[in-house]
């Protein structure tokens, strides 16, 4: 504990009352953040003996004061802890590693013509919204199945509107071609309720619909519609085959916890209208030997402070303060919201599949940490350090012909890759092919503000290139008063072949040459490796990007605004150089002369 702070006076002073407590270290940093319906005696636990657990000593040892926070109910306290550690993400609490936002199926309701697609982002309430599902292949596999039974088209408006023939989609009849006039619109809004029903789990009621569809263009000798409807309910019965969750129209979510070690997975399955769309694994290392329950318990709130909320929960093992969760997810969904852990039927059986499934990727997960752990550990022992490392950074500079020019840094922990820390860095001020002062930038916009921000600086640091390069970075960090830390250039053997690289390192006159069998060579392929991928990849984005609008962006009197609509009317580049004026003229916002200034330049170009 620290000497400043006397956790059992401060105690004397604490309302009983519910509220949130804060501890914080010297720097205001925010240690761990809590909630309690006493504030005293809660806080009074931490400090009337010493804890056995050695992880919660060290906390409280880096303690120089504590926040409170008082709530009127413990349904607030908790609410606010969550908002708190969302925000602050605090050292020693349990944090949800999730920066991904969830797909989902879109319906788009403004075009005369509505389509099916894949959608991220913020929802507009203009088109209809089926979902989350957990990934985006959980996303098409969805998409692919509801194809085979109503042929509606999944393509981008851009595309719809260029047609001019049918594409592959309507030919091997997965798409009834609106975008040529194949199908009237009455017909294939009709499709589109259809395949509404199906989206939102009415499958019954579906079947039922192309029953009397069938039956009726029988009555009406139309056999040609009727052979059609004949199909769909066939394909249907097929897909209806590959649902194996029952549970009639339940919207629920499964969550379990799973904790092994210092790991635990929190996995989340959901059940939309009675069909599995998949589940979401989250794993999580327990810094205070949490049990699965506590992690359970810590991380729900965090979840579904920023995730749609179910009409019901299922969640396993079971977990403390359910009725305060309860309350707090039923007034932020606006609805009654059933938290549940003693459940049968088919509801236990959703428990045995999400537990299954968690097993086996927290198995998964442990086994490939063992094999990181055990790689980490032997390049110390090959570069002869003191300490194993615990944060690696690694940097590499893409571009084509100088082209684009795009400097990465990936970062790695004691646990493998972080990619919320990765960064990439857009090089304009470089002569165009210098890779050295490419290198020297990027260093330096880098560390400066890592400097700035007081964040976290490498054990190692890692550049692909040679002697140059080691040279380039040595300097940059002489120059920020960083010298101390290792630096490592990587260079490409002979022939470039894996196996042969040479490690420039500070404080050695020659390089350095692994065995090819060497767990530490290895793991440095392996980071130089996410560094190039990570960096040719900007680099393809931004060379693309620079492709694709630098024409249109020369051209005097076409904004932003007036180049998306060219590009969505059109299509792409190619399509508008391809188009003549009488056509350009039909673009919302292009005037007469704008056109003809249009067709003029990007020809030229």
């Amino acid at each position: 504990m620290n000497a400043e702070f006397n956790g059992k006076q401060f105690c004397k002073t604490v309302s009983r009352s519910p509220g949130v407590y804060v501890m914080l270290g010297e720097a205001s940093e925010y240690l761990y953040v809590g909630k309690a319906k006493n504030l005293r005696n809660r806080l009074t636990s931490y400090f009337v003996s010493v804890p056995q657990n050695r992880k919660i000593q060290r906390m409280l040892s880096r303690i120089a004061s504590i926040q409170l926070h008082i709530t009127k109910t413990e349904s607030e306290a908790l609410l606010l802890e969550n908002t708190l550690i969302k925000e602050y993400r605090p050292r020693y609490n349990i944090l949800l590693r999730d920066d991904k936002s969830y797909p989902y199926i879109r319906l788009s309701n403004s075009h005369d013509y509505p389509g099916l697609s894949l959608y991220r982002g913020r929802i507009e309430h203009k088109h209809k919204y089926y979902g989350p599902f957990s990934s985006a292949a959980a996303v098409r596999e969805t998409l692919s199945e509801i194809q085979k039974v109503i042929p509606v088209r999944q393509c981008q408006d851009s595309y719809f509107s260029n047609r001019s023939r049918p594409c592959l989609q309507h030919q091997i009849k997965r798409c009834s071609a609106p975008c040529v006039g194949k199908v009237d619109r009455s017909t294939y809004l009709g499709d589109v309720e259809d395949s509404v029903l199906l989206l939102e789990g009415k499958s019954e009621k579906l079947g039922t619909l192309l029953q009397k569809k069938m039956d009726q263009s029988s009555e009406n000798l139309d056999y040609e519609s009727a052979a059609r409807y004949r199909d769909r309910i066939a394909a249907l019965r097929k897909v209806l085959e590959k649902q194996y969750v029952s549970g009639g129209l339940s919207n629920a979510d499964v969550v379990v916890a799973v904790g092994r070690a210092d790991r635990a997975c929190v996995s989340v399955m959901s059940i939309r209208n009675g069909q599995n769309l998949g589940m979401r694994h989250y794993f999580q290392k327990t810094l205070l030997d949490e049990t699965a329950s506590e992690m359970l318990t810590a991380i729900l709130p965090q979840y579904y402070l920023g995730n749609p909320i179910p009409k019901e929960l299922i969640v396993h093992p079971k977990i403390d303060g359910v009725t305060h969760l309860t309350a707090m997810l039923t007034e932020k969904a606006g609805r009654k919201v059933v938290v549940k852990s003693n459940v049968r039927d088919y509801r236990a059986q959703w428990i045995e599949m999400a537990l299954l499934n968690t097993t086996e990727n927290l198995d998964r997960h442990l086994a490939s940490k063992d094999s990181y752990t055990t790689r980490l550990k032997a390049l110390s022992k090959d570069l002869v350090l003191a300490t194993d490392p615990v944060r690696l950074e690694c940097f590499d500079i893409s571009h084509t012909a100088g082209e684009a020019t795009v400097g990465a840094c990936v970062v790695f922990d004691d646990e493998g890759p972080v990619s919320s820390q990765y960064r990439r860095f857009n090089i304009k001020s470089v002569e165009a092919g210098d890779d050295y002062g490419a290198m020297r930038e990027v260093l330096q916009r880098r560390y400066r503000k890592v400097i700035e921000n007081k964040e976290a600086t490498p054990d190692l640091l890692f550049v692909d290139g040679g002697k140059g390069q080691h040279r380039i970075a040595q300097e940059v960090m002489d120059e920020l008063l960083l010298g101390d830390i290792p630096i490592i250039a990587v260079a490409k053997g002979h022939d470039r072949k894996a196996g042969e690289e040479k490690l420039y390192i500070s404080g050695r006159k020659s390089a350095l040459t692994l065995p090819r069998v060497s767990a530490g060579l290895h793991l440095i392929q392996q980071i130089r490796d996410e560094a190039h991928r990570f960096a040719i990849t900007g680099h393809r984005q931004r060379r693309a990007k620079s492709r694709t609008y630098s024409t249109l962006e020369d051209v005097p009197g076409v904004g932003a605004i007036r180049r998306r609509a060219l590009i969505q009317h059109f299509g792409g580049l190619q399509q508008l150089k391809r188009a003549p004026v009488k056509d350009l003229i039909k673009v919302p916002g292009i005037s007469d002369s704008l056109a003809e200034k249009i067709y003029h330049f990007i020809r030229q170009d």
